[in-house]
């Protein structure tokens, strides 16, 4: 089954126009996302009907998910079937299948999907008492719409062999000093566009066009690939970058000598830029009282599963994160950003395609 055709239904709708990116919202590419989980996919292809034994969940967040999946089933029951695709993707086919869908559960990678999730009316509230004590407000939606299961960084990384003294600030990977040294990943992906948002938010629309315009100056090498980013940092190829922590943990479990260290950024200021992997129960879902037992379950007993699966730190302050994660120390996170992300992502759009951002 192709992801794609929902797109190609809802052709020039609205949710095109929220110039949202193309690309996955990981390093897995749409076309190899289908192909991996073609057998899931089926699975969720099923008619939009309760079942008191099902829960169905569109996913962008796609590492590591089945096993916290079959330890959720395990635990109450419940099957879960499940398709994954990138954020956009994933919205306008809900959009597509309306009051059809087969969806119980919506899950994203990127801070501004959710958003522009809820704004296009495709989100439920929920009224948890479970939710609301465990997922610190300022991860959470204000209406109830969406909650946070586990955060990630997105950071100044650099070679631990080549530099001494990293920027420690956004605007600082600006500096003339690293002209030709910097890797950065495209405009098109969310990613970057969140954090173009936060910008945005942090500086205003003019300080951070003039920002992003300094990365365009320093001429970066553009990869599209936070993995492959690291790797070319400690090949190499560029001296710093900005990219996601949780990769990094990844490559230490392979490496643990691997040469890259994260640079905390804007620590005398708001803080780094922070995302997001959110859960919301779908408006038309046909079996919402089990999305709210599986979001409930992923933002309490299957917590730590979440998000160390995937080095990402846990949305509960009160869950440990993995030992590789917590040796990197605490930082200062700009949190007051993560609701407001989607609602700045056109103007974040505008000023990397007026910087030349490519």
């Amino acid at each position: 089954m192709d992801l794609k055709s929902p797109s190609q239904i809802v052709g020039a709708l609205a949710i095109g126009a929220l110039l949202i990116a193309a690309c996955g919202s990981d390093d897995v590419s749409p076309a190899s996302t289908d192909a991996a989980v073609d057998e899931s996919t089926q699975d969720a292809e099923v008619d939009a009907t309760a079942d008191a034994g099902v829960v169905t969940v569109y996913t962008g967040r796609h590492y590591g998910i089945e096993p916290v999946f079959d330890e959720f089933t395990a635990a109450t029951g419940i099957e879960v079937r499940f398709t994954t695709g990138n954020d956009p993707e994933l919205r306008e086919r809900l959009v597509a299948e309306g009051a059809n869908t087969p969806a119980d559960v919506v899950m994203t990678a990127d801070a501004s999907n959710i958003e522009l999730a809820a704004a296009a009316g495709l989100l439920a509230p929920l009224t948890s008492d479970v939710l609301t004590s465990t997922i610190p407000e300022e991860l959470r939606s204000a209406s109830g719409e969406w909650f946070t299961l586990s955060e990630r960084a997105r950071v100044i990384i650099s070679s631990t062999e080549r530099v001494d003294d990293p920027p420690t600030t956004y605007a600082g990977v600006g500096d003339p000093a690293w002209d030709g040294r910097i890797c950065l990943r495209p405009s098109t992906h969310p990613y970057t566009q969140s954090l173009v948002a936060s910008l945005v938010m942090a500086e205003g629309e003019e300080r951070a066009t003039e920002i992003v315009q300094s990365w365009v100056d320093n001429e970066p090498l553009y990869i599209n690939s936070d993995t492959d980013i690291y790797k070319a940092v400690a090949d190499g190829e560029c001296d710093i970058a900005i990219a996601n922590t949780y990769y990094l943990g990844r490559l230490l479990t392979e490496d643990p000598t691997f040469p890259v260290q994260i640079v905390w950024p804007e620590q005398d200021g708001r803080g780094a830029h922070v995302n997001v992997s959110t859960a919301a129960v779908t408006a038309n879902a046909p079996n919402p009282e089990n999305g709210q037992a599986l979001i409930e379950w992923l933002a309490t007993d299957g917590q730590a599963q979440f998000a160390n699966v995937n080095f990402e730190y846990p949305a509960d302050p009160a869950v440990a994160p993995d030992p590789i994660v917590a040796a990197w120390g605490e930082f200062k996170a700009d949190l007051a950003a993560v609701r407001d992300l989607g609602a700045n992502q056109p103007t974040a759009v505008e000023i990397l395609d007026t910087t030349g951002y490519e």
